[in-house]
């Protein structure tokens, strides 16, 4: 018996020669655990295994038992020769990672399903390997910082969901102040609460200073909830009346120039008082403050730093586009690549890297913030007046997984900032790893595997020429996703109902 990272006992079976017992499962859509329709798979309770398994802070050989929507086992070593009273699905070499958990996404609906939905947004999720997300409270209309508002979301994600789904509410100066407003929203199960601390861009979500923010932190700790902030603050001593109208609106560097990293590290250093209320013996011990798409990767991450080594209780993500692009690789007017912060320059994205690395920057998340195609305006093609968001959801995996292989990144890396980390932010104990008891939610992927991002039928955003990624020569192609035991998605199909949860706070 071996012992798992969390004491539980891992079965390993006992050595034998017969393999006759072993099927191998293909299967049309049938019924399965989550009701008719919810898995390509006809079992609830099966086995699935492969020569490189991401599980027990190693990677290899190992067959995994699924059983009820949960892991029942893990049996380590040579799997071919251990008898399987169940089916298996056999993935050879491929690799076995628990699901991707994406924190940072806009699904935009209700209100503007013709920029994305739950629909169309949780089968780009699937097909991608993500098997959670956490929905943002804002771009969908209204916003999500009510109860009532909450009850709009969930009603609207109604037997739309292809992977579980949470969602963050909003801190607004309307309820910052008001704290039954606060646990009103949270007790109807928010993961958190998100703000801004610059113009967001959505009129019913207006932007929050750091005294909001510290407000907010009080009640949050009662919950032990996280705070997720869009870090960046115009400095108080910097002219606010626009550029230079001689400046070109189809450069990049236009736009680069618009938001430089000082908007960055004036928020953070903002923040600093807050920081220091979640340490222990703080005003708001038990809250927690997130970062969300980090971009300058000098003054503003020293900053974090700082805050950790003092012992607030922080953390920071960054994204897949900061790694991937850097600002002199944008071509003129493709707005694209146009988001909030900015894409910055080659050696920015180098740094960003190494604190990756290095762990002083915790997680990854996609941001996703598509729009209709009409508010991109690639025809005029200006940074300035152009929507901001990358659209992403579907392709994080393979372009973590391409870009991050020239820095040497491992497997077990990756799960810990697309799973482990992420499930830790979003509260969500059972989820993040291939462990006994945790939720049966896995991707299957080879790494080897190249293929170019393109528009053609197999992307599912709800629109699928936006992307800054199309054209890309990427490897990493997602094989199979599991949520909860169900086979969502296989072979380029998805399951013929959508039977993925809505994650609620408790």
């Amino acid at each position: 018996m071996a012992a798992s990272a969390k004491g539980r006992l891992v079965p390993v079976l006992a050595v034998a020669a017969a393999l006759a017992a072993v099927l191998l499962y293909r299967a049309p859509f049938s019924k399965s655990l989550g009701g008719e329709g919810c898995s390509l798979l006809p079992h609830d309770h099966f086995w699935i295994a492969s020569e490189r398994v991401v599980t027990l802070g190693r990677v290899g050989p190992a067959a995994v038992e699924v059983k009820g929507g949960l892991i029942n086992a893990i049996a380590v070593g040579d799997y071919r020769n251990f008898v399987l009273r169940r089916p298996l699905l056999d993935y050879g070499d491929a690799v076995i990672m628990p699901g991707l958990i994406d924190v940072h996404a806009h699904l935009d609906e209700p209100g503007r399903e013709e920029w994305e939905g739950f629909s169309t947004g949780t089968r780009a999720a699937a097909a991608g390997g993500i098997t959670t997300l956490v929905d943002m409270p804002l771009n969908s209309f209204p916003s999500t910082v009510s109860e009532e508002t909450l009850k709009l979301k969930l009603e609207a994600a109604r037997d739309k969901l292809f992977v579980d789904v949470g969602f963050w509410g909003g801190l607004v100066p309307e309820n910052a102040f008001n704290p039954s407003a606060l646990e009103s929203l949270l007790n109807a199960g928010v993961l958190g609460l998100k703000s801004f601390m610059c113009p967001s861009g959505i009129n019913d979500f207006p932007m929050t200073n750091s005294t909001h923010i510290e407000e907010g932190l009080v009640t949050l700790a009662k919950y032990q909830r996280p705070l997720l902030i869009h870090a960046e603050r115009i400095p108080d001593d910097e002219d606010d009346d626009g550029l230079d109208g001689e400046l070109d609106p189809r450069s990049y560097a236009t736009y680069l120039k618009s938001r430089p990293p000082a908007w960055e590290e004036s928020a953070i250093r903002d923040l600093q008082r807050a920081m220091k209320d979640t340490e222990a013996g703080g005003r708001s011990e038990g809250a927690h403050i997130h970062i969300v798409h980090l971009s300058d990767a000098k003054a503003s991450l020293e900053l974090m730093k700082d805050a950790k080594r003092t012992g607030a209780s922080v953390t920071v993500e960054t994204c897949p586009h900061y790694l991937a692009f850097s600002a002199d690789e944008v071509p003129d007017g493709d707005t694209r690549f146009k988001c909030a912060p900015p894409i910055r320059d080659g050696m920015n994205r180098e740094n960003l890297w190494k604190a990756l690395l290095d762990g002083h920057i915790d997680m990854l998340s996609s941001d996703h913030s598509p729009s209709a195609p009409d508010l991109k305006l690639m025809e005029e093609g200006n940074f300035l007046k152009a929507w901001g968001g990358i659209s992403s959801l579907q392709f994080v995996l393979p372009v973590t997984w391409s870009y991050g292989k020239r820095y040497g990144i491992t497997l077990n890396q990756l799960a810990a900032w697309w799973s482990e980390n992420p499930a830790k932010l979003a509260g969500q104990k059972n989820k993040g790893a291939i462990l006994p008891g945790y939720h049966a939610d896995i991707v299957v992927w080879k790494p080897e595997a190249q293929f170019e991002l393109d528009d053609s039928h197999s992307v599912y955003h709800k629109h699928r020429n936006i992307s800054a990624y199309l054209g890309k020569e990427v490897s990493g192609k997602v094989l199979s996703t599991f949520v909860r035991g169900n086979l969502v998605f296989a072979e380029d199909k998805h399951a013929k109902a959508a039977c993925g949860a809505t994650i609620l706070a408790k």
